[in-house]
């Protein structure tokens, strides 16, 4: 009887420090653990800019079963990530990334669950020995985006985690340029399975998200799977406009009483001021609405232009543009 062939999905940038530990750590769990089934550890490049490409090659070179795919240039983490996983043969495959601070010790546990019938079986962080700010914002950011969108996202996930073949499919046929991993398994996943973990920090390195490219992540989701910020300032701007007409005939009927003590300039400056800006803004928000859909339905882009792979004659190559 055939094996089952499990992919690891490994994304890097300027991971030279992480990759042989990461390495070792996965081969280390899979042979001991999971001796059952057949596995392949495939690296997604995403242009790094120090020796991680030369130390992914030398790993190929040695172990067949290391592949890779080396990205023309960085087209952001969520975009080089997603384009991994839709490239992946395996029955399953289980995200994992360099940094290992997520813990490839509990891989075993996701494969049973998998068995079991999980078509998705996610990480969810419990605890966590990262900076305590930063913990703390990013509940507060799931909090957020909890409060305001119509998916019940799944909180203190970082996309570690198994995807069955079947829901891969479903990435592969997703028309979408910029995809929120986080969003699409909370929307459109198959039955799941969460497992409770304390996140490690870091073994090697300093984390490259800082706090532009957390930002970015983070208005990512939102705009992607909320609707209510925007119809928030449609609304407000409606409800500014119906305020500020109020005051315009209060100043406009005050001055025709008291014609000689009210100023013709102040009552010229109230009313042009509180209604041309409750005017912009209301249709700033209406604007929202339309840029919002326009947005979702023409980005056509490739996700990934990839320089060259290694390894990968077996794989069928996707095309998820």
């Amino acid at each position: 009887m055939n094996k089952k062939l499990i992919t690891i999905l490994v994304p890097t940038y300027n991971e030279e420090k992480n990759i042989l530990f990461a390495y070792d750590s996965i081969v280390k769990v899979m042979e001991k653990d999971c001796a059952t089934y057949q596995f392949e550890i495939m690296f997604i490049d995403n242009h790094s800019e120090d020796s991680s490409q030369e130390i992914i090659e030398n790993l190929a070179k040695e172990d067949s079963r290391v592949k890779a795919i080396f990205n023309a240039k960085n087209f952001g983490f969520s975009r080089s990530t997603y384009y991994g996983l839709t490239q992946a043969n395996g029955d399953c495959v289980i995200l994992i990334f360099a940094d290992m601070q997520d813990p490839a010790e509990i891989i075993p546990e996701f494969i049973s669950q998998w068995e079991q019938g999980y078509k998705i079986v996610v990480g969810v962080k419990k605890r966590s020995k990262e900076n305590h700010l930063m913990y703390w914002l990013r509940k507060c950011y799931y909090l957020v985006l909890k409060k305001t969108s119509e998916i019940d996202h799944i909180e203190q996930y970082d996309g570690f985690g198994l995807y069955d073949k079947s829901f891969l499919d479903v990435l592969r046929n997703l028309d979408d340029s910029l995809p929120y991993l986080r969003g699409i398994v909370a929307e459109l996943g198959f039955a799941r399975k969460d497992i409770f973990y304390t996140q490690n920090k870091r073994k090697y390195g300093k984390s490259h998200f800082d706090f532009f490219k957390l930002y970015d992540l983070a208005m990512l989701g939102i705009t992607s799977y909320s609707k209510v910020v925007m119809r928030l300032a449609t609304l407000l701007g409606f409800g500014v406009s119906i305020f500020s007409l109020l005051i315009a005939a209060f100043t406009f009927i005050y001055k025709l009483f008291n014609w000689d003590y009210y100023i013709v300039g102040n009552a010229a400056i109230a009313i042009g001021i509180f209604f041309f800006g409750a005017v912009q803004l209301f249709f700033i928000g209406l604007l929202g609405e339309y840029i919002l859909n326009i947005n979702t339905r023409i980005l056509h882009r490739p996700l990934v232009i990839e320089e060259r792979r290694i390894n990968c004659e077996d794989l069928q190559r996707y095309n998820c543009t």
